[in-house]
């Protein structure tokens, strides 16, 4: 087994190679490539020394059965057929093929059958904010059907990647001591402030970030689902927190509720309100699951329930999905 990453030196990169150690994935060999202003760098992976080499149109990915691709969708999209043209499965963790027809959107505790039908050798890996609450819908969807979801996230600076959060603890660094902040990544400072803008606004309103999570929800659960949806940018480093209220054919109660999360794939419910205890994005950075709690009925409607969800956004929300992808394939015997 042979395996890639692009992207090895931004905050994804280096969380594929976390996740692949923790994991103890399988492979031979490993190969990590970059920009020009990445190739040289030299990371760490298993005892043994690798260093970043610079992404080309070339034949470097002949023979590599994975590329876990994080390099913006601008190189996916210009490199996608380098990658994929000796048959390596490229998993992408950009928004550049996740609503093709021919790009299967998969998360491995939803529809990991998808990934087995990729006629364009590309698997892609959803929005984070998609991943974590889908994860959440779908142990409800087996109880009955869903109809509608109104979500408000509450999204951390990792969304944005690691730039992103060195500038909000320079921020604080700078505010404590009577400076001006340094506002780069965020159309508005960031520390001790809250951001209702995630990515730019479309013509109805909403933002690409909102619409990605109506669109990918539709396409991941083979559904007929409508999702309104309010992105919010908070000063938080990692993981992020979102409110669900959905709307389903039939009523669910609050047992079935949390007896559907508590058995649910890739789910850990902390939902003891009465203990105060429920999940904060401060407790689960740099864990797997996607947490539930603050379980309610929505008062406004009979068949109306309301959930809080925690999930790393790094993690689960990029490099941890996109490597259970593989590790599905390679359980049902689905790599080349």
């Amino acid at each position: 087994m042979k395996v890639a990453i692009v992207g090895a030196s931004g905050a994804v990169g280096q969380e594929f190679l976390r996740v692949l150690d923790e994991r103890n994935f399988p492979m031979d060999e490993l190969v990590l490539f970059g920009s020009s202003r990445s190739a040289g760098r030299v990371y760490t992976f298993r005892g043994k020394q690798y260093t970043v080499k610079e992404l080309k149109h070339n034949d470097d990915f002949k023979g590599i059965d994975i590329a876990f691709v994080s390099a913006g969708g601008g190189t996916s999209v210009d490199f996608a057929s380098t990658i994929t043209k000796h048959g390596t499965v490229m998993i992408d963790n950009s928004s550049a093929f996740r609503m093709d027809s021919e790009v299967p959107l998969v998360v491995p505790e939803v529809n990991p059958e998808d990934a087995l039908n990729r006629p364009r050798g590309i698997i892609a890996n959803p929005n984070c904010t998609t991943i974590q609450m889908v994860v959440a819908l779908n142990a409800i969807e087996r109880v009955s059907h869903i109809r509608k979801v109104h979500v408000a996230t509450y999204q951390a600076a990792s969304g944005a990647g690691a730039s992103a959060m060195d500038e909000l603890v320079k921020q604080y660094e700078q505010l404590l001591k009577g400076e001006e902040p340094t506002v780069a990544k965020f159309a508005y400072q960031l520390a001790y402030n809250l951001i209702p803008q995630v990515d730019v606004f479309t013509d109805n309103g909403y933002t690409k970030e909102e619409m990605k999570m109506y669109n990918e929800t539709r396409k991941i659960m083979h559904s007929d689902i409508e999702v309104s949806a309010t992105c919010v940018r908070v000063p938080v480093m990692r993981a992020h927190s979102e409110v669900t209220w959905v709307e389903t054919e039939a009523p669910v109660s609050i047992e079935e509720a949390r007896k559907a999360f508590a058995e649910a794939e890739g789910i850990i419910l902390q939902d003891d309100p009465a203990k105060k205890d429920y999940p904060m994005p401060l407790f689960i950075a740099g864990k797997d699951p996607v947490y539930v709690g603050r379980i309610r009925k929505d008062l406004t409607n009979p068949n109306g329930l309301s959930f809080w969800t925690v999930s790393d956004q790094i993690k689960k929300g990029a490099a941890l999905n996109a490597v259970q992808i593989a590790e599905y394939l390679l359980k049902v015997g689905n790599i080349k």
